[in-house]
C-alpha cells in the first residue's frame, strides 16, 4: 500500500517531518512493505520555511537584517529543492516576537528588514519568491519593505521619509528609478489569509494595531497616513489597493507587495500544496494521513488538513486526520471537505506538558491502531 504523510506542526510538540515519521514508525509495524510518502506541510504561517525545506530538500540561509525598530536581528530564508524559489516568513525580519512589550509602537516599526530578506533572496538568484505575512509588529502598509529595495519615499520637500507608518502622512512623491532592476523578472506569491482591506475600520490599523503597540490615538493616525499613502499610489502608480481583500494583512505589507512587487495574495496551504507537488505525489496512494495540532472549528478555514482533503478528494483518497486535540461542533463540515475520519492522539487524561513530550509516541501508536483497522478490512 501507499501512505501519502502531509501533516502540518503540532506546536510546541513536532516539526512537521517528526510527525510524518511517526506516522510511518506507526505504519510500518503492521505493514513493513507499506510506501510511504512524506509532505512535510504548513498552512502559510510559522513553519513553512521549514516545512518547504523538508518537502524539497531546499537549502536554509541566515542573514543580519534591520529588525523592526532598527536593530540588528539574524534572520532567515530558504532555497528551495527547484533553486530558483525562494521562501520568506516576514516575521523573522519584521515580527512582533522581535519587540519588547513596552517597545511596541507601530507608528515607528519598519517592514525594511523584510525588503533585505527579498533582496537576498535576488542575490541568490531566486526567480519566484514566496512571502509568508503573519506574525507582524509593522503597520507600515510595506514601505521599508520597498525602501530597503531601492525605492525612494518623499516628503514635499524631497527628503527620503523616515521608516514606520506614521509618517506616511507626510508622501509626496515615489521615485522607483533606483528599485531593485531584478524584481521585473521575478513573480512574488504571499500566503495571506485574512481579507482584511488596507484602510477603514476592518483595516490594517484599526483590526491589528492594538495588539502591535498602538493606542486608540495611534490607530486613528495610522488609518489616516495608510490612507493618504494609498491614495499617493494611485495617483502615482495607478494601483488601487485600499479597499484590496488581503491588503491590510501584516500592517498593510499586502498592499505594497502588489502595489510595488505586482505581487499575488494566495491561501498559505495553497501555496505549500503547489510547491510540494503534494498532489502528484499522491498519484497512486491508497492513504493519505494528515494533522495539527487542534483540529477545530477554525480548522475548515484554509488550514492544513483541510488543504491535504480537498487535494486527496479529487481522485477519491481516503484521509485520516490526526489531532492532539480535537473539539469540532460541526465535524460533518470537514466530512464534506474530505477528511475520511479525525482520530485524537492523546490516550487518556495526561497534562497538556505531558501530551507535548510524548507527541511522537502518541501519533506513532495512533497511525498504527488505524492501519491495523486497515489490514482487517
Amino acid at each position: 500500500m501507499k501512505f501519502v504523510l502531509a501533516p502540518d506542526s503540532f506546536k510546541e510538540s513536532m516539526s512537521a517531518k517528526s510527525v510524518a515519521k511517526a506516522m510511518e514508525r506507526g505504519i510500518k509495524k503492521v505493514m513493513p512493505d507499506a510506501e510511504c510518502i512524506h509532505v512535510p506541510m504548513a498552512d502559510g504561517g510559522e513553519g513553512t520555511v521549514q516545512s518547504l525545506i523538508d518537502a524539497t530538500e531546499g537549502i536554509l540561509y541566515e542573514i543580519d537584517v534591520k529588525g523592526p525598530l532598527l536593530n540588528t536581528v539574524k534572520a532567515e530564508f530558504a532555497i528551495l529543492g527547484d533553486g530558483k524559489t525562494a521562501v520568506i516568513e516576514m516575521a523573522s525580519a519584521s515580527g512582533i516576537q522581535l519587540v519588547k512589550k513596552e517597545e511596541r509602537n507601530p507608528l515607528y516599526t519598519t517592514t525594511y528588514g523584510t525588503g533585505q530578506l527579498i533582496k537576498a533572496a535576488l542575490d541568490k538568484g531566486a526567480t519566484n519568491i514566496v512571502i509568508g505575512i503573519g506574525g507582524s509588529a509593522t503597520n507600515d502598509g510595506g514601505a521599508g519593505m520597498v525602501q530597503a529595495l531601492g525605492a525612494r519615499l518623499l516628503d514635499k520637500d524631497f527628503n527620503e521619509l523616515p521608516y514606520g507608518g506614521g509618517h506616511l502622512i507626510n508622501l509626496k512623491n515615489i521615485d522607483l528609478k533606483g528599485l531593485d532592476p531584478r524584481l521585473k523578472y521575478v513573480t512574488v506569491e504571499v500566503a495571506c489569509d485574512v481579507n482584511n482591506p488596507l484602510i477603514g475600520p476592518k483595516g490594517a490599523s484599526y483590526i491589528f494595531g492594538p495588539q502591535k503597540g498602538a493606542t486608540k490615538d495611534m490607530v486613528e493616525a495610522l488609518d489616516n497616513s495608510l490612507t493618504h499613502y494609498a491614495n499617493i499610489i494611485k495617483s502615482l502608480l495607478n494601483k488601487d489597493i485600499a479597499k484590496v481583500a488581503g491588503s491590510g494583512a501584516a500592517g498593510g505589507l499586502g498592499a505594497g507587495l502588489m502595489a510595488f512587487l505586482d505581487a499575488r495574495l494566495v491561501k498559505g496551504v495553497d501555496l505549500v500544496i503547489k510547491h510540494t507537488c503534494l498532489e502528484e505525489k499522491m498519484e497512486g496512494a491508497d492513504y493519505v494521513f494528515t494533522g495539527e495540532g487542534s483540529i477545530d472549528d477554525q480548522t475548515i478555514f484554509g488550514k492544513t488538513p483541510v488543504g491535504v482533503s480537498k487535494t486527496a478528494l479529487k481522485h477519491n483518497i481516503p484521509v485520516v486526520a490526526f489531532a492532539g486535540k480535537v473539539c469540532c461542533e460541526e465535524p460533518q463540515k470537514l466530512y464534506k471537505e474530505g477528511i475520511t475520519a479525525i482520530i485524537g492522539i492523546v490516550p487518556g487524561i495526561v497534562t497538556l506538558k505531558e501530551a507535548l513530550e510524548n507527541g511522537e509516541e502518541n501519533i506513532e501508536r495512533a497511525s498504527e491502531n488505524v492501519v491495523r483497522l486497515i489490514k482487517g478490512l
